[in-house]
C-alpha cells in the first residue's frame, strides 16, 4: 500500500487516532485472523483500534507487526518522518533529529526501517516487518 502522503494529506494525520485508524484499516483490510490460533472472530481490545481474539484472548495492537512496531515516538511524528524520508531518502538522521527535535538515534532507527522497506518493496508499506537483527551469540 502506498502511503497517501502529499503535502496536504499529511496534515490529516495530526492525531494518534487518525494514524491508528489508517494502520488498522490497512492491517485488517482482508479481515481479522488471530496470529496465535487462526480464529477469525474478535472483539475490541483494551487499546484504541486493537483487536482481541474471542477464542484464545490474544490481543494485537494496530501497530504490532507493522513498520511502527516498537516505535518510541508519537505516531503523528512518525508519519511526519515517513513523509520526510519519502520526500528525500538521502536526508540524514541528524537533519531529521534537528527538524523534529527528536533524539538522533531514534530517527536513525526509524529511518533505517523505512529505507529497508523501500529497498525490499519499492515503496513504503505500513505492514512491512523489518527482519530481526540477531545479537551476538551468548556463551
Amino acid at each position: 500500500m502506498k502511503i497517501p502522503f502529499g503535502k496536504l494529506e499529511i496534515e490529516s494525520f495530526n492525531s494518534e487516532a487518525a494514524c491508528l485508524e489508517l494502520i488498522a484499516a490497512q492491517k485488517w483490510a482482508d479481515g481479522y485472523k488471530c496470529r496465535k490460533c487462526g480464529h477469525e472472530n474478535y472483539c475490541k481490545g483494551k487499546t484504541p483500534f486493537s483487536r482481541r481474539c474471542t477464542r484464545c484472548k490474544h490481543e494485537e495492537s494496530a501497530t504490532s507487526h507493522t513498520i511502527f512496531h516498537h516505535c518510541r515516538i508519537d505516531l503523528p511524528e512518525a508519519f511526519r518522518m515517513v513523509y520526510m524520508v519519502c520526500s528525500d531518502p538521502a536526508i540524514s538522521s541528524y537533519e531529521l533529529s534537528r527538524q523534529m527535535e527528536i533524539r538522533q538515534m531514534t530517527c536513525w532507527k526509524l529511518k533505517n526501517k523505512l529505507l529497508e522497506c523501500l529497498e525490499k518493496k519499492g515503496q513504503i508499506d505500513l505492514l512491512f516487518e523489518p527482519e530481526k537483527k540477531e545479537g551476538p551469540a551468548e556463551n
